[in-house]
């Protein structure tokens, strides 16, 4: 099991555009079948967690249907919609949930869905293991962060998967 932020970026480092949009992302052409792509990671996946801004970018743009059968905490100081599935609504710091968040995971790996901040709040408990970085070719010049702070890393694996480049870094230390 590993914990795992799994995320697609700018080439200049940013995971969402100032206006928290990713109309940047979704017109690219990606294979979620190919190399470090979408289908074989969420099948490792038994846990998630999120910030509130990237569950209320999810209630405003799905189909009415949470897309996650597996449990997901969403860390939030503010009072949000709860939708039909497994949603943990939690304030509590990162490495308390972290302990509970593995075992309801069951040996798969927690996947840290985003944003930058509260991932960076993981790697600062010594909660983070790995980083997967879809590399679109954009860049959008200021927006949200893929990791708002310093953490050091080896790279394990390189791909190309339609536009994107690829990269699996593990964090050292």
């Amino acid at each position: 099991m590993a914990t795992i932020y799994y995320a697609a970026s700018s080439l200049d480092g940013f995971i969402a555009d100032p206006d928290n949009s990713l109309s940047w992302l979704l017109t690219r052409d990606v294979d979620a079948s190919g190399p470090m792509g979408y289908d074989a990671f969420i099948a490792s996946v038994g846990a998630l967690a999120m910030g509130a801004t990237t569950y209320q970018w999810l209630l405003d743009h799905d189909d009415g249907r949470w897309p996650y059968a597996m449990p997901c905490w969403v860390f939030t100081h503010r009072d949000l919609l709860g939708r039909d599935g497994d949603i943990r609504f939690t304030s509590a710091d990162p490495a308390a949930v972290h302990a509970e968040m593995a075992e309801a995971a069951d040996e798969q790996n927690i996947w840290l869905v985003g944003g930058g901040d509260l991932v960076g709040q993981f790697a600062d408990a010594g909660c983070l293991d790995e980083v997967w970085v879809q590399y679109a070719p954009v860049t959008l010049g200021s927006g949200a962060p893929l990791l708002p702070r310093r953490i050091e890393f080896r790279l394990e694996e390189l791909a190309k998967n339609g536009e994107f480049a690829c990269a699996r870094l593990a964090v050292v230390g």
